[in-house]
């Protein structure tokens, strides 16, 4: 429910408008050496209020570690860490206290629990994400020491799509512009197309592409554990997100197999690679050591600045307002949340992997 992972595990707990949200990491190696600063800085790029094209919410995400490192390294026991919510205006979600937004969990929860925190969606918004971007720059931490690296950047925006494969572009121009593309042209095209989005009251949805490069072989597992399986389980569980695809993707269907089948052979240092990768880098539901790249897609946000019809929990017909401090287009803020649950995948394999060896 709140738990994901079994070598790696990652708990996550409390509300958009709690005291506080957190997450606590079982299973940690011990003796990593933890940077902190590496840390706060993937919280800023996911927190709110960093930019004109996200929601004006002020929180400055300053994480706070309650337990499981010592002497500045992990002690291999649970790992707590804590961000105090600073920011949170409830006033803001009296006016929906008896009425369910269109598209948010306001119906479901309400039905499942038979009660429900309505001030900016409680357990249900994606502030939650925050606690995962603090687990995952720890996992990539770990990850970074074994050479893998988890990459992910704005590819699609409505319909200003980027074409060009991830291998002929330039990373580092991923953090030079607000909405996290790597081509500054079409950047520029998607924060003027969220801003005007904005300007009429609506929202937009877009598409993030992510790498995961110097994968070992042999993560994952066969049958239900396997390595796309749990990757697309992590990826759909963010908020917003509706698919997910990998290697190939749909567009594989418009091939034949002998275009689709990734041939392979042997480098003059012996090392076994693909001549294509239509694979995504996983054969069997287990890695073969290239490139692991996939998509993410997520909707519209769910909650507009303007009027939408509705129903209160009577039943009775209702108007929903929209109010508070929203983003227009989630896509930017959640590149660093597709990274950080890449790397809790990437990092709770790797360590079952190990346990085999």
């Amino acid at each position: 429910m709140n738990t994901y992972g079994k070598a790696f595990r990652i708990t996550t707990f409390g509300e958009s408008h709690g005291t506080a949200i957190g997450v606590t990491i079982d299973g940690c190696p011990p003796n990593l050496e933890l940077d902190l600063e590496h840390i706060q800085q993937e919280l800023n790029r996911r927190r709110p209020g960093q930019s004109k094209i996200v929601t004006q919410r002020k929180e400055p995400d300053q994480m706070q570690i309650v337990s499981g490192i010592f002497e500045g390294k992990t002690t291999g026991t649970p790992l707590t860490l804590i961000i105090w919510n600073q920011d949170a205006k409830s006033k803001d979600y009296s006016h929906i206290a008896t009425k369910f937004r269109p598209s948010h969990a306001d119906y479901t929860y309400q039905q499942k629990y038979g009660i429900r925190d309505y001030r900016g969606g409680g357990r249900s918004s994606a502030r939650e994400t925050a606690a995962r971007v603090a687990a995952g720059a720890i996992a990539k931490q770990f990850l970074a020491q074994k050479g893998i690296k988890v990459t992910a950047y704005t590819s699609q925006v409505g319909n200003i799509k980027l074409t060009a494969p991830y291998q002929q572009l330039d990373f580092k121009e991923i953090e030079q512009n607000d909405v996290r593309c790597p081509d500054p042209t079409l950047a520029t095209q998607m924060i003027e197309r969220i801003k005007e989005v904005r300007k009429q009251g609506d929202t937009i949805g877009g598409v993030i592409s992510a790498v995961i490069e110097n994968t070992p072989v042999g993560l994952g597992e066969p049958a239900f554990d396997k390595l796309h399986a749990e990757l697309g389980k992590a990826m759909l569980s963010i908020n917003a997100v509706k698919g997910f695809e990998y290697g190939s993707g749909f567009d594989g269907v418009e091939m034949l197999g002998s275009e689709h089948n990734d041939l392979m052979f042997k480098d003059e240092e012996g090392k076994v690679h693909t001549r294509s990768n239509y694979s995504g880098g996983i054969q069997g539901g287990i890695s073969n050591g290239e490139d692991i790249y996939f998509r993410v897609a997520f909707k519209p946000v769910a909650t507009l600045m303007r009027d939408q019809e509705s129903i209160d929990t009577e039943g009775a017909s209702v108007t929903v307002q929209g109010k508070g401090r929203h983003d227009p287009c989630v896509v930017p803020r959640a590149v660093v949340i597709v990274e950080a649950m890449a790397a809790v995948v990437m990092l709770d394999f790797y360590l079952r992997q190990q346990a085999y060896q």
